[in-house]
């Protein structure tokens, strides 16, 4: 039996690992925390969203992002301290406005075949992740945010999506907790929302009893070609530097990158580009503690494309909100003035839903500059990628380890 390597245990990592020991291989996954699901997949806007296909590379982003540059709360964020990184990444980007349309098509039957593999192994593995199958509200204020929504509804039409424009009546009948008044909006009964961490974490916990083996708390490094296939070095990333044991090495036939933000740096020894570039969100969990607060918020998930925020219900205690995009290295500080602005929004939307008790939680989306995720070979015999799914990870990534997998069986066979 071959025998691959996973390195990262986040939500791509995992189901990879999970697809993989399908098709019949030995699967061991390596990340540098204690326990799976710690980094992006820890807290982020929960949407399984088939609606938020839409790539960002288009120009009303980058007039927003010159708009916003010197606003502490604006939704889009760019520090503009110098880093070639960040502003090469940039150019890259630019470049693939060419492409938006479709790259967003491509996205959206993606994600339609990612939920379906996501809903699969729920089922399969009895994993309750505070699942809602209520759909997804986008909600606009003015005309000019309606009609470039139109737009983009075409195209998720014809990557397959049914999103159905609505009026002001109707979103008031859909979500009857929303505050405020709207222009219109756009519905998509299809998409749903879930707790990403449970999910990941129940999925871990199913991959162990497949067999598959974890290594947490491993500092990763080096990784080595041989004659016979690719040898994954590591050390305890507990240990002190004077009392560390020695470091381990573990021969493979190939191994996955899925590390998140971290795969740029992996891919580089590999002697692959990987542009992958860390877009800082924020997201506060409010606690619903009394019955008002559950009473007055909202069970469908709303995204807010003014404001680029989004929310979700996680069961009947706690409710997510999420968003903003901050380009600023790999900066994981959680700042008061990135979190006011959600919590405002949360209080002008559901003024009855207390506010009192609130998680703050901050994660760097892992973003490619097409925004599509690099699903693949690498140039060396052996070393494959799935990683650089920016803001949907959660949705798309069930689907991509399918592909990674089904890739890795046509190279190297399990048997």
């Amino acid at each position: 039996m071959r025998h691959i390597a996973v390195i990262g245990a986040g939500i791509t990592g995992v189901t990879t690992a999970y697809a993989l020991r399908d098709q019949g291989y030995e699967v061991t996954v390596f990340d540098r925390h204690r326990y799976a699901a710690m980094e992006t997949s820890f807290a982020n806007g929960g949407q399984l969203s088939a609606s938020n296909a839409e790539v960002w590379n288009h120009w009303t982003t980058i007039l927003k992002g010159v708009k916003w540059m010197f606003r502490r709360d604006a939704p889009l964020l760019m520090n503009p301290a110098p880093s070639w990184h960040k502003y090469s990444w940039a150019a890259e980007f630019v470049r693939h406005i060419a492409d938006y349309r479709a790259n967003t098509i491509a996205t959206a039957r993606l994600a339609i075949k990612a939920r379906e593999c996501l809903f699969a192994l729920a089922a399969r593995e009895n994993i309750a992740f505070d699942h809602q199958t209520r759909g997804i509200l986008h909600i606009y204020r003015n005309r000019t945010g309606f009609a470039h929504a139109a737009r983009v509804n075409a195209l998720l039409a014809e990557g397959g999506l049914d999103r159905r424009p609505v009026t002001p009546d109707e979103i008031r009948t859909i979500e009857p907790a929303l505050a405020e008044d709207y222009h219109g909006g756009f519905f998509t009964p299809s998409d749903s929302t879930g707790d990403i961490h449970k999910f990941t974490r129940g999925l871990a916990d199913a991959c162990e009893r497949r067999g598959v083996r974890f290594v947490f708390d491993a500092a990763v490094g080096p990784i080595r070609h041989t004659a016979t296939g690719v040898e994954i070095g590591w050390s305890d990333g507990r240990a002190k530097s004077d009392r560390a044991p020695p470091p381990e090495t573990l021969a493979v036939d190939g191994v996955v990158i899925c590390a998140g933000v971290a795969s740029r740096a992996f891919a580089a020894t590999l002697g692959d580009r990987v542009n992958i570039y860390p877009v800082k969100g924020y997201s506060i969990t409010v606690h619903l503690d009394d019955d008002e607060s559950r009473q007055a918020a909202p069970w469908v998930s709303i995204l807010d494309d003014d404001a680029k925020i989004v929310t979700s219900r996680l069961g009947a205690d706690r409710f997510r909100v999420a968003g903003t995009a901050e380009f600023n290295g790999l900066n994981r500080d959680i700042r008061a003035d990135r979190i006011a602005p959600l919590i405002d929004w949360s209080r002008r939307l559901f003024p009855a839903m207390s506010t009192e008790r609130v998680t703050p939680w901050s994660g760097l989306r892992p973003m490619m500059p097409n925004m599509m995720p690099r699903i693949g070979a690498g140039r060396k015999p052996g070393i494959f990628y799935n990683t650089g799914h920016g803001h949907l990870g959660w949705t798309l990534a069930a689907g991509t380890a399918e592909i990674v997998a089904a890739q890795i069986r046509a190279t190297l066979p399990p048997v």
